[in-house]
């Protein structure tokens, strides 16, 4: 598969994979179709599973790298850490003046409609597909199609519970079953757009590379500890989503170093 990959524009390489991953969340909304109701204990183990892969990708896709190209030792790490902190801080920034807190404040005496909580939960899920779009092209920036093809794998198996949670909420608001497949599918389509960025911006400047794929990585973890692991703690399947985590950790490891 890489080597038949290898034979193509890596421009377009890098869109189609995020645009693949992104297009996971419509897949992961299928079950909608067949049944109006799943769990809280099997979205909680799923996006347990997802962190998990989002968090080997991580750092065997993108921070290990990161060090790598930045040079050695000291160097490598120093990058490393600068671009870590910054993806970490945009994420932050992006979540304080993006419209789902500005839809918080608009709400009468700060009270929050099950309708609204929806809606911001589908606005920060569709915020936060950029940069792991971004992380995707920043992955094949540099040519290494089994580095990025690993990051696109964990998007897409992260994207799949997204897609399922999201599509159920609108459910359970009286949205048609079809309204909610499309919604859920939208969400994701933000990420080929972060993908093109990522990997045009890595094709133009090769020295920014170590920087590109640390801030990546530094958005992923916000991602991850923000938005995904809270969400697995809200329903008292703790224990379920920790045993997901940390089966999709050493999952996503194996396939990077399969790949790799």
């Amino acid at each position: 598969m890489i080597e038949f990959l290898s034979e193509y524009n890596i421009i377009y390489v890098g869109l189609t994979a995020s645009l693949i991953a992104g297009l996971c969340t419509g897949f992961g909304a299928i079950p909608i179709f067949f049944t109006k109701e799943v769990s809280h204990k099997t979205l909680d183990t799923m996006l347990g599973f997802a962190a998990g892969v989002m968090l080997a990708a991580t750092s065997f896709s993108l921070i290990i790298p990161a060090i790598e190209y930045g040079g050695s030792g000291i160097q490598g790490a120093t990058i490393t850490v600068i671009g870590i902190m910054l993806g970490g801080i945009f994420l932050d920034l992006m979540d304080q003046h993006t419209p789902h807190n500005r839809i918080l404040k608009l709400t009468p005496n700060g009270e929050r409609n099950n309708l609204t909580k929806v809606w911001l939960f589908i606005i920060a899920i569709t915020l936060h597909n950029f940069p792991e779009g971004l992380a995707v092209g920043v992955g094949f920036g540099n040519g290494d199609i089994g580095n990025g093809m690993s990051i696109a794998i964990a998007i897409g198996l992260q994207n799949i519970p997204e897609g399922l949670a999201v599509a159920l909420a609108l459910i359970r608001e009286k949205y048609s079953t079809t309204k909610a497949f499309l919604i859920a599918l939208i969400t994701g389509l933000i990420e080929p757009l972060g993908g093109i960025i990522g990997v045009g911006l890595v094709q133009i400047a090769q020295p920014i590379l170590p920087y590109a794929l640390a801030f990546s990585a530094g958005a992923m973890l916000y991602v991850i500890c923000d938005e995904i692991i809270p969400e697995t703690q809200k329903h008292s399947y703790e224990r379920r989503a920790t045993y997901g985590l940390l089966i999709g950790f050493v999952i996503m490891m194996f396939l990077d170093v399969s790949l790799g």
